[in-house]
């Protein structure tokens, strides 16, 4: 009895009939192996969402499900020391970052503060930390200072916030929707030149700051290069904000040197100066606030202090509301969205995979959309702007030893604490200061130049659009870096696929040896080593650098062989299909080499030799007639309707080529149902020559894959009926459960004897000329091909 589970009733109900509900003669004729058809039917089926594709699909949007029953007292222990960790950098990394939003201070903590609220419950990482970032913070800088050239009466939070909503919904949608795959269209190179332009970007704009030189000599806002040499023009304007930048940026880096010398030293002790090293932002910060208290104690204005500094930072949440979102905004935000889109999505995706594939597990990147929307739509109801993911404040989480995306609790209390206990403190802050973790902080966001070669030893080309994505973002804007990297990105992706290269394949006999027989150059002997010579298929024109030395050879007198290797589609069809025409009637001649009577007749694309040209008839007749063509499908998974068309096309255009005679076509390592059934739907398979079509009633001759077959399995399942007295039996043979025996079959009469070996073909009858590999087919075209020539030539002698 069929189940009716709600998928059988959907095909039921799209006329399409459960498995479980085929019988015999829907696989089998005779006793042969026949391929199922599938149709446009069973395609829309699997559209249809099952009920547990459902439970699966709500299961995936709470990840935390899966591990928060088995959290225990060491998670906890791992958790709470990365969280506090975490949270002593962004304290002051959020405060400074909200200054390049162009933003008060307090608006980095709202951000952070949401950010590691919310995140644990939608994550698939444990390492990333949802935040304030200096390339994101820098971006809404940007697009508040635009807005407000031209609608002056929008307040920065009202933008901020309003941007960060939009954003959200927007990827929260993509998340939602499971669209996550589209980041997999950023390589790494635009993601690193991004990150690279960036950095140098915020950098250059913070030195000012540092140094102190006043803010209407040198405007950080203009291109980073009019930045640098304007910076370099005034470096006599600095003032005493010098001293503590300097020293701060001195201390960070001085700091991070001693304690990885103290690490490499005694790596018993690693761990506990990896922490000293990550608390030195704290530490600069309080070292210094201490300096800034003693020099301009008892001031009561930041206006008035000797060396610019942070200023009054209210307590608590000040600004928790829904924001401001009416056609105003929108139309003013509207133009700035796909760049903060990108970035949100660009930064978090990448460092979450990264630090996965380092730390051993697998993100989902649509979920993780789902994470940062969700942060980012509810953040601004708490006067939270843009966040993504950090690298830095990952990095440090990695290497504390967190466990589970939990940790970022812990953080967010004490950016709680500091919103609600610290910030009368907050108030001695030297500027300069928070400029210098600024800078030391984007600092590693630069590529290496190890980095660089890797990547010019992999793809020179990338390095080009590198360097192309890091001069647009500092002659122009971090925005126009980005564009600049992903279209340049997908320009390449486009030409290679339009002009990936296709290869003529010819065969070598190879033979299996070791690498000393082949190091000493010894004599291998007919055998070999391993085993007696097989056939292998390489390119013709060598450019896989095949030994030039090993003879290749034609697989047969007018059969060629041709492989795609990167796939066949609208793209690349028509230059894979004329480099094919070009090289066939190079190496090949017509079928009637008179068929032309008159100079007249001939076509213009087909003149024939000039007048009192010589035409070598005998090296013509030398060339190999056309007989067919092995197209090697291994590397295409999809083909469409351009691609068939174009080959039904160039078919018709040999048949015209060899008429009266007519090119057969063969195909090797076909092993998509759907790619197969477009094929055949265009004529391919079908025996065109002699008008029968053997494609659907099955081959008298040629050759086919065999493998021995499992007489238990029916319809590609197991049967359910087997008892569980045969699984006991074949467990106690030293099989695994459900695991079939070849050497010993069980008999009426209770004796033991050898299996007899049941050979079936692997791919359908109904398909001849579909084939598993190359090997195979070139098997299969010899054979044809010797068969047709004897019968001709039985007919010839017959007459």
């Amino acid at each position: 009895m069929a189940p009716n589970t709600t998928a059988d009733r959907v095909k039921r109900f799209l006329g399409i009939r459960p498995e479980d509900e085929l019988d015999d003669s829907d696989f089998y004729d005779n006793g042969l192996y026949l391929e199922p058809e599938p149709s446009a039917k069973e395609a829309l089926a699997h559209l249809v969402p099952t009920v547990d594709g459902i439970k699966h699909y709500f299961r995936e949007l709470f990840p935390f499900w899966g591990w928060i029953f088995h959290y225990n007292l060491t998670w906890l222990l791992g958790d709470l020391i990365a969280g506090i960790t975490v949270g002593f950098v962004v304290v002051p990394q959020g405060m400074a970052y909200a200054g390049l939003a162009k933003l008060p201070p307090e608006f980095g903590l709202y951000t952070s503060f949401v950010g590691f609220f919310l995140y644990w419950a939608f994550a698939t990482s444990k390492d990333i930390t949802i935040g304030t970032v200096a390339v994101m913070s820098t971006i809404v800088g940007n697009i508040i200072i635009d807005i407000r050239d031209t609608q002056p009466q929008l307040e920065p939070e009202v933008i901020a916030r309003a941007l960060a909503l939009i954003s959200g919904i927007i990827l929260l949608f993509i998340g939602l929707t499971r669209l996550g795959f589209i980041v997999e269209f950023i390589p790494i190179t635009a993601i690193s030149a991004f990150m690279t332009g960036s950095a140098i970007s915020i950098a250059s704009g913070q030195v000012p700051t540092m140094l102190g030189i006043p803010s209407d000599v040198v405007n950080t806002r203009d291109e980073t290069y009019k930045v640098i040499i304007n910076t370099l023009k005034h470096l006599g304007r600095s003032r005493l904000d010098a001293a503590m930048g300097l020293s701060a940026l001195f201390g960070l880096y001085f700091i991070r040197w001693f304690c990885t010398l103290m690490g490499n030293r005694s790596p018993k002790r690693s761990k506990m100066w990896f922490f000293i090293s990550t608390l030195r932002m704290a530490f600069i910060v309080i070292l210094y606030i201490l300096v800034s208290w003693l020099v301009n104690r008892g001031v009561s204005d930041s206006k008035q202090a000797k060396f610019k500094i942070l200023g009054t930072v209210p307590s608590g949440f000040q600004h928790v509301g829904a924001p401001t979102v009416n056609t105003e905004v929108l139309s003013a935000i509207a133009p700035h969205l796909p760049v903060t889109v990108i970035v949100l999505l660009i930064e978090h995706i990448a460092i979450s995979k990264s630090f996965g594939r380092v730390n051993n597990y697998m993100i989902n990147p649509s979920q993780e959309l789902v994470a940062i929307g969700f942060s980012n739509v509810f953040g601004p109801f708490l006067g939270g702007y843009p966040a993504t993911g950090s690298f830095s404040r990952t990095a440090i989480k990695a290497k504390a030893g967190v466990r589970t995306p939990l940790a970022g609790i812990f953080t967010a209390v004490i950016v709680l604490l500091a919103l609600y206990a610290l910030t009368s403190v907050f108030f001695y802050i030297p500027s300069a200061g928070l400029a210098a973790i600024i800078i030391h902080a984007v600092g590693d966001l630069i590529t290496p130049p190890r980095e660089l070669y890797r990547y010019w030893r992999t793809s020179p080309i990338e390095v080009v659009i590198f360097f192309a994505g890091v001069f647009v973002s500092v002659f122009t804007s971090i925005e126009y870096g980005i564009y600049v990297t992903i279209s340049a990105s997908a320009a390449i992706l486009l030409w290679r696929i339009a002009k990936s290269p296709g290869t003529f394949l010819g065969r070598v006999s190879v033979q299996h040896a070791s690498s000393d027989h082949v190091l000493k150059k010894e004599n291998l002997g007919p055998g070999g080593v391993d085993g007696e010579k097989h056939p292998a298929y390489l390119d013709l024109s060598r450019s896989d650098v095949s030994n030039p030395q090993v003879p290749i050879t034609s697989p047969y007198p007018g059969v060629f062989i041709y492989r795609f290797n990167e796939g066949l589609n609208y793209v690349n069809c028509a230059r894979h299909l004329d480099n094919m025409t070009v090289y066939i009637y190079k190496h090949t001649r017509r079928t009637q080499l008179n068929k032309y009577d008159k100079i007249g007749d001939r076509p213009w694309n087909d003149p024939g030799p000039r007048r009192g040209e010589v035409v070598d008839s005998q090296e013509i007749a030398s060339k190999p007639k056309l007989k067919a063509i092995i197209l090697d499908f291994s590397a295409v998974n999809v083909i469409d309707a351009t691609a068939t068309q174009a080959l039904v096309d160039i078919r018709t255009q040999f048949n015209k080529y060899t008429d009266p005679e007519t090119v057969e076509w063969y195909f090797a390592g076909v092993s998509n149902r759907w790619t197969k059934r477009a094929l055949v739907a265009s004529g391919f398979g079908v025996d065109r020559g002699h008008g029968v079509e053997r494609a659907e009633r099955g081959p008298s001759e040629g050759v086919v894959a065999v493998a021995e077959i499992d007489p238990d399995v029916t319809f590609g399942r197991k049967e359910k009926e087997r008892g569980a007295a045969d699984v006991d039996l074949e467990a106690a043979r030293g099989g695994a459960p459900g695991e079939k025996r070849d050497e010993i079959a069980p008999v009426s009469s209770g004796e033991s004897r050898p299996r007899e070996r049941q050979l079936a073909p692997i791919y359908g009858v109904n398909r001849p000329y579909f084939h598993i590999d190359v090997e195979t087919t070139v098997a299969s075209v010899v054979r044809n091909l010797e068969r047709r020539r004897d019968t001709e030539d039985s007919s010839l002698e017959a007459f």
